[in-house]
Formats: C-alpha cells, structure tokens, sequence
C-alpha cells in the first residue's frame, strides 16, 4: 500500500471540517515545549533581534543564530499552524506533498503577509538549503509513512537536518486508537455548503487503516453539488515502535505525553506526544 498520496480535492474543505480543531491551544503547547527544551528562539522578538542583528555584513555567528531559530512544519498541510507560529515570532518553514494544500497555505501567506517558505516536498524526501533549530510535525503526519523504512528514512533525515542540540516534536495515532476507537467505524458530517462520509477499514495484521472519504461540495455560484472521493491509507504505531525508531535515528527521547490529557502514556492513549532532541556533537 501507498500511503504518502497528497490531498487533492478534500483540500478545498479541509479547513471547513477542521474548524473545530484547537489550532491555537496546539500553538501555545508547541511553543512551551520548544522554549523549555529546545534552542529555537522567536526571531521577531526584541530580545533574539539583539542576539543575531548585527551592524554590516552578517558574520558567522548570526548566520548559524538565524539556522538555530528556523522551525519546520512538516506535512504543514493549509498552514494554518505554521501561520499561528510564525505570529508567535518563529522563522517558519512549511513542507507537505500536497500542491492543492499548499496552494491554500500561500493564499493564507498572501492575505497575512507572513514570511513562510513552502516547499512541495515528500518528507521521506526532505531537502533543506540548511539546518533548523525545531522540526514539529502533528495531526498525525507521521501516520502515513506505512513502512518501517519510511519511518527510518524521514527521521534519519529530520535528524541531519536538526542543528546539534536541536528539537524534533511530532505526535501520531496509535494502534489502540486503530484498533479500537475508529477502525471499521464510519463518520459523517453535514454542513450547509459541503458534507462528507469518513468509511475506515482497519487491516489489524498491518496495522493499517484505510479511509475512503467522499465529499459533497456547493460549486461557488452554482446550486449544484460536486461529488469527489479520496482514499488514504494511515498506520498505526505503538509508543516503543516509535522510541526505537527515534533512537536508531540517533536522536534521544526527552518527553512523551498522551495528547489529551498531555501526562504519560497509557495504553489506551489514542495519540502520543514525542519530544526528542539531535545529540549536540
């Protein structure tokens, strides 16, 4: 199975149907950890602007300052995120192999007037013109690398990516959360101008779950609805899968937090916070 497909059509509703989703609560705790275990600085802070501005040309020192403080929103999808943290002062990158989503995030970048970099990259594939401070990566991005060599691809990468002493802080789905809460279960939703029908498809060997979404969207300025359907594939993960494969990346485990409650794991934990660090060389 494929699971990297990038969002086509359910780009244009994404947002619509994820409005409820507490983006700014996610700003605020991402910030919090980046400040107490990262070295990623807010770059639009007076503050870090005495730290790396320096009069005539840049020297080293600011060069390597300004790396520190570049975060990355990885599988950043409609940017909605990355907008809340770079308001907050971060430097932001926005990476997502999705042109229809990331075609939205410039329109957001265009009516905020932010100074976010998008780049339309697959993240078993990532490529940076340099190091950066933090890489965050949520709302479970990490579950479509169904193999255990695109895990081991994409963290291998974050990890030579990360400056030394760097923060990687990414959450996913667990196999609990598959297995038990929405696998083989169907959700809808109606709204005035679009609805949806979610079908999963739990593969418990795998530990995979396929979703096949079919929308209805109101065309602008027409009383018709269009019909279009996606099929995404998803994996699930259990905590020490993940701890392994942080460590075969050679980064180490500084925090893991159940999301909702955000204290310790449990094993009915449906999705799982970790922070970990690049080992300063």
């Amino acid at each position: 199975m494929e699971g990297m497909e990038a969002y086509t059509d359910f780009a244009e509703v994404y947002d619509t149907f994820m409005d409820d989703t507490p983006y700014e609560e996610w700003a605020d705790f991402i910030a919090g950890l980046i400040e107490k275990y990262g070295i990623s600085k807010p770059v639009r802070n007076a503050d870090c602007e005495k730290d790396i501005m320096k009069a005539g040309e840049p020297d080293n020192e600011v060069i390597l300052a300004s790396e520190r403080n570049l975060v990355l929103d990885l599988g950043c999808g409609t940017g909605t995120l990355t907008e809340l943290l770079y308001e907050k002062g971060y430097d932001m990158i926005g990476v997502d192999n999705s042109e229809e989503m990331l075609r939205i995030a410039m329109e957001k970048k265009e009516k905020s007037g932010s100074e976010i970099l998008y780049l339309c990259q697959d993240m078993r594939d990532l490529d940076l013109y340099s190091t950066v401070g933090t890489v965050i990566s949520v709302c479970d991005s990490i579950n479509y690398l169904l193999e255990d060599e695109d895990v081991e691809d994409t963290f291998s990468l974050v990890n030579n990516y990360l400056y030394p002493g760097g923060l990687f802080l990414f959450d996913f789905n667990t196999v609990y959360k598959y297995e038990t809460v929405i696998g083989d279960d169907t959700i809808a939703e109606n709204r005035d101008n679009c609805s949806f029908i979610w079908e999963n498809y739990y593969h418990p060997e795998e530990h995979i779950n396929e979703y096949d979404l079919t929308i209805f969207a109101k065309e602008e300025k027409e009383e018709l609805f269009r019909r279009f359907s996606e099929t995404h594939f998803q994996r699930g993960y259990t905590l020490p899968e993940m701890e392994q494969f942080v460590k075969g990346a050679g980064m180490e485990i500084l925090l893991t937090l159940d999301a909702d409650t955000h204290e310790a794991p449990r094993e009915e934990s449906e999705r799982i916070y970790i922070v970990a660090g690049r080992k300063k060389d």
